[in-house]
């Protein structure tokens, strides 16, 4: 009896990564270029977040955090997928394989069976011995060597459908850790998303209330102004009408009247020549109709300069310190007489003079006010009677 040689056939599990190596290797390099960026953004939000004032940035850097989280979120999700697809095929690889050694062994197992049925007849010096030509015994001697490497080589698959087996098992059980910690990472990165959402919304209110906040500020400042730009309209007014009741009281005498022309005179000629009252930063607003935040419009009747704090206050020409006041946000100021020409110095800390008192150009009247957030701005203005001068013709 003649026994049929069947080969299995071979099924190697690298076809099943191959496929994916490349896309994994992108989103691994993806993933690494997000994580940068990540840390970058980190780094400059922290640095963001030491200056209070600049709320936007901070929302601005957070906005462009939650999209570089929310890529890396896409990424792992892609490196999920492509795992869940590996996986499939391996467990189809897994599925294939087990197929092929069952059928092996069941194979091998019915050729045992059947020999072991006819071992009696298949003693080989027997069947040898028992020929009626030399071709036959040659036959059958050829036979027990192919059955001899049959086993051998049917043994030999089993064993290594086994090992491929037992290496796609161990494959999945990689894959499926690698899924656990991706899933993982997912989780940790939803999370910080989530934080991250919530810091931008806390940062939003806090942005809109500063918002809120610094309008308040602004609008009160403005009416600040206008209620200081009223009063040193009256104090003009004051000191107009009170120099008209001097002149008026000394009429025998033009002596006064003389002075003040003269002064006036002296002062006209130095037009465009007149020291700055301050040494300042930058100037924050210039004479003129200007339009506020809230759509209004003001009218300022001076320069607004920023200086430095403690800056000192000069005068820009010799005369008289007329009225020493108190702004309306608690400063102080001052007004000189020039003649028939006035300069107000406005928002200072301190005043070294007092009403009535003589001064010279450069003499010393106070000190700027600086404020809370450290900034000291301070406001002069220019008049001939009760006409306000843009101090940039007069200010050398």
């Amino acid at each position: 009896m003649l026994i049929c040689v069947g080969l299995a056939f071979h099924f190697p599990l690298s076809t099943f990564h191959s496929a994916f190596g490349q896309s994994k290797q992108q989103l691994e390099k993806d993933k690494a270029k997000v994580e940068q960026e990540l840390k970058k953004l980190s780094g400059d939000l922290s640095k963001a977040k030491k200056n209070s004032r600049n709320n936007q940035q901070q929302i601005n850097l957070l906005d462009k955090k939650i999209g570089e989280r929310t890529k890396l979120i896409n990424n792992i999700n892609g490196q999920l997928n492509l795992l869940d697809v590996q996986m499939t095929q391996t467990q189809d690889s897994i599925t294939l394989m087990q197929s092929q050694v069952d059928s092996m062994k069941r194979e091998y197992a019915h050729v045992v069976r059947v020999l072991y049925g006819e071992r009696g007849s298949l003693d080989k010096v027997v069947l040898l011995l028992d020929t009626k030509s030399y071709n036959t015994a040659y036959l059958r001697a050829k036979y027990f060597r192919d059955y001899s490497r049959y086993r051998r080589r049917q043994a030999a698959h089993i064993r290594q459908k086994e090992e491929e087996l037992h290496s796609a098992g161990v494959d999945l059980a990689r894959q499926q850790r690698e899924t656990t910690s991706l899933l993982a990472q997912e989780k940790r990165h939803k999370d910080e998303l989530a934080r991250e959402q919530r810091e931008r919304q806390q940062s939003l209110k806090k942005s809109r209330q500063q918002e809120k906040d610094l309008q308040a500020q602004i609008n009160r400042k403005e009416k600040q102004k206008r209620q200081l730009q009223q009063q040193i309209q009256k104090i003009i007014n004051e000191e107009i009408a009170k120099a008209r009741k001097a002149n008026a009281a000394s009429s025998g005498n033009a002596k006064p009247a003389a002075v003040d022309m003269a002064l006036s005179s002296d002062f006209v000629s130095n037009k465009g020549r007149l020291p700055w009252p301050v040494s300042y930063t930058k100037v924050t607003r210039e004479y003129g109709r200007y339009t506020h935040s809230s759509g209004g419009q003001n009218m300022n009747n001076g320069i607004d300069l920023v200086c430095k704090s403690g800056a000192a206050v000069q005068c820009v020409f010799e005369g008289t310190v007329s009225r020493v006041f108190t702004c309306p946000n608690g400063t102080k100021g001052i007004i000189v007489r020039h003649g028939e020409y006035m300069s107000v110095y406005t928002n200072m800390g301190s005043v070294t003079v007092r009403e009535g008192a003589k001064v010279n150009t450069k003499q010393n009247l106070g000190t700027v006010y600086t404020n809370s957030d450290g900034v000291a701005e301070f406001s002069f203005q220019l008049w001939k009677g009760t006409a306000s001068q843009n101090p940039r013709n007069w200010l050398r």
